[in-house]
């Protein structure tokens, strides 16, 4: 019976370190720089992929067109495939905005 009180220092020092161990997690300063970053570069990013994408959409644009002047069948395809692609692109941006809370 001698063992039971030495057992309930141990399990209580124990468990206070646990907690201070806790409660001093690194990195909390870590993870709001790299927010501040990613509110920094987030919208020169997506600034540079619209404009990637819409210069991409012009080229399909272009290439549809000189395909529907020489007569190629089948341009539906290309088109529905151009347009799936720029909501795409959109649809993703939009979709990471959400993703990383910003406004």
């Amino acid at each position: 019976m001698t063992f039971v009180p030495a057992l309930k220092i141990a399990l209580t020092g124990f468990l206070y370190v646990i907690t201070l161990l806790t409660i001093a997690q690194p990195g909390i300063d870590e993870f709001a720089e790299v927010e501040t970053q990613i509110n920094k570069w987030y919208y020169n990013l997506s600034d540079l992929v619209l404009a990637i994408g819409g210069i991409c959409g012009l080229l399909g644009g272009a290439r549809i067109y000189a395909n529907w002047q020489a007569g190629k069948p089948r341009i539906d395809l290309e088109v529905s495939g151009w347009f799936f692609a720029c909501l795409f692109l959109s649809l993703t941006g939009a979709a990471v905005r959400l993703l990383f809370g910003l406004s």
